[in-house]
């Protein structure tokens, strides 16, 4: 009885024994698989480089999906004997703690529109987090994977094929930065408004200084060579001061010179400081007609639509400035009409600093995803760069002719109506129809330039015009004369915004605006020079003189035309 009773007593400390015994045995276990598994881990960190994909983000900012490759995989055959070797936990042990799993939001998207999946149709994976492992419902594996902050997945998106980065942009950011490309376009517009209006202005108060100063043709034609020394003073320094001091300041530059310019012609003072003031005018004019040019044609899109708004606006303020400049010159105080044009410029300067803050136009440009392709090229040696390529010299010669053409008959005209055609006062609303005629030219017809190619339009509109002139010069009536002088300024409306879309193909862009600051610059000094060469005539062999002048620039003009090259002659 006593060993049987020992027996029985012994076996509850028996199976104590037994179960803590296999209780070791199983925690033995478990930190050894649980040693291999870091073990693992570490091996992988060690020899692999994990580099996570972002993901696409879609105009609402949602996550499309995450891809994390080559992540360590534990299989099925693994997790099934590490839970069937650790399902007795230590009766000692605090109860377990559900880890806390991070959702990320998932849509359907059919197709990446960067990748190789691009209208894959196939359906995107939901990915959720909890601590290091990965958990995927398309397929059964557990995947361990290192850990990296979170708020890298909406920021950046890694293209398959070029492993290039680029930030994601949303719905929102790219309405904001269309907003903004409109602004920065609509001030240049105003920019080049103000360039009409100038040019507009002289004119119709022509005759009014002459009378003033009691000047001959040749004498009062000394503010036109005065406007034209500006003119190439900037064409030339416009490189060193872009490099120098970047798009903006040299912009606010030039306008701000303008108001100082238009305050010294606002009291008529003696005629030598006039001319001054028409150099400083000349200086700024040009300095912000090449940089309005270059920006534009530097654009990424829509080049000859944006070109030829750009110079629609020119006609359009030398279309509005001889209508108020015309008042001006019935009355005393006909200078009065320069405050008019110091207070537009000094608005102007405020727009410019607001709008563009002093910045670089590839700082601005980038602000609005508006950098064209190949932006990026050597800066070194403009100068030479510049000057070296030959179509840059034709294409200034064609710009100097034509300009001062344009200048000349929106200038001169009003005095040959005037003495030849029996014309008063109001003779000077007849600047304006060309203006306005010039204006809506460069909008009525981009349509058919297009159609026919801009070169073959621009030698359809100048043969013409040549007509429309040789009609002013031969027939005597006033009515027909303001009528012709109208037509001929709708035709050669296009042919500007045609050579500056024209310059864009066949010079470097990384020269761009150089070359139109150049081009802009000679031709602006056209718009001094021919006037001037017109007033020299007129005061040898009289006003009468004008209309044959001007027939034979519109010729040279088809001659130069010809002689530009069709397609791109230097390496870009």
């Amino acid at each position: 009885m006593s060993s049987h009773t020992l027996e029985l007593a012994a076996t509850p400390s028996l199976r104590t024994a037994a179960s803590t015994s296999k209780t070791s045995l199983d925690n033995a276990i478990d930190e050894r698989e649980e040693d291999e598994e870091v073990a693992d881990v570490a091996s992988y960190v060690r020899t692999s480089s994990l580099r996570p994909v972002a993901p696409d983000v879609t105009g609402t900012g949602s996550v499309a999906s995450l891809k994390l490759p080559h992540t360590h995989v534990l299989t099925r055959d693994r997790v099934r004997r590490r839970s069937e070797l650790a399902r007795h936990p230590p009766l000692d042990s605090p109860p377990a703690v559900e880890p806390e799993a991070i959702e990320l939001p998932v849509i359907k998207e059919y197709g990446h529109p960067y990748g190789k999946g691009a209208s894959s149709g196939v359906r995107p994976t939901d990915i959720s987090f909890q601590n290091d492992v990965v958990f995927s419902s398309q397929r059964d594996d557990v995947e361990i994977a290192p850990s990296f902050p979170s708020s890298l997945a909406p920021s950046v998106l890694i293209d398959e094929d070029t492993d290039s980065t680029a930030p994601a942009i949303t719905a929102a950011q790219k309405a904001v930065q269309k907003r903004k490309r409109m602004i920065n376009f609509m001030l240049l517009c105003f920019v080049i408004f103000m360039n009409g209006w100038n040019d507009g202005t002289t004119g119709p108060l022509l005759p009014r200084i002459q009378s003033y100063y009691g000047l001959g043709f040749a004498s009062v034609s000394l503010i036109f060579v005065f406007n034209a020394v500006g003119y190439v003073a900037a064409a030339v320094a416009n490189v060193y001061l872009t490099d120098r001091f970047g798009f903006g300041k040299v912009m606010l530059f030039g306008s701000v010179l303008q108001v100082a310019a238009y305050a010294m012609l606002f009291p008529p003072g003696p005629f030598p400081l006039m001319c001054v003031g028409f150099t400083m005018i000349g200086f700024g004019l040009a300095l912000q007609n090449a940089h309005c040019n270059g920006y534009v044609a530097s654009s990424k899109e829509n080049v000859p639509t944006k070109i030829g708004y750009l110079h629609a606006s020119y006609g359009c303020g030398a279309l509005i400035s001889p209508l108020i400049a015309t008042q001006f010159s019935k009355q005393s105080h006909w200078s009065y009409h320069y405050l008019i044009s110091a207070g537009l410029y000094a608005l102007n300067s405020v727009l410019l600093w607001v709008v563009f803050r002093g910045r670089r136009q590839d700082e601005i440009k980038r602000e609005v995803d508006d950098l064209s392709p190949d932006q990026d090229a050597i800066q070194t040696n403009k100068y030479k760069q510049i000057f070296t390529i030959r179509a840059v010299h034709v294409l200034a010669l064609f710009s100097l002719i034509y300009v001062g053409t344009e200048v000349t008959i929106g200038g001169w005209s009003v005095t040959y109506v005037q003495e030849k055609r029996n014309g008063n006062s109001n003779a000077g609303y007849i600047s304006s129809g060309f203006f306005a005629g010039l204006m809506l030219g460069r909008l009525l017809l981009m349509w058919l330039n297009k159609k026919i190619g801009e070169r073959r339009a621009l030698f359809l509109y100048a043969l013409l015009a040549i007509q429309l002139e040789v009609t002013v010069w031969v027939v005597p009536s006033l009515i027909e004369n303001a009528v012709a002088v109208a037509f001929v300024g709708l035709l050669l409306g296009p042919m500007y915004p045609i050579l500056m879309n024209h310059t864009t193909k066949i010079l470097p862009r990384w020269l761009l605006t150089g070359c139109m600051g150049y081009i802009a610059g000679i031709g602006q000094a056209g718009s001094a020079v021919l006037p001037f060469l017109t007033g020299l005539l007129a005061s040898r062999f009289g006003i009468t003189s004008l209309q044959p002048f001007i027939v034979s620039m519109m010729s040279t003009m088809i001659v130069i035309w010809a002689f530009i090259p069709r397609a791109r002659m230097v390496p870009v």
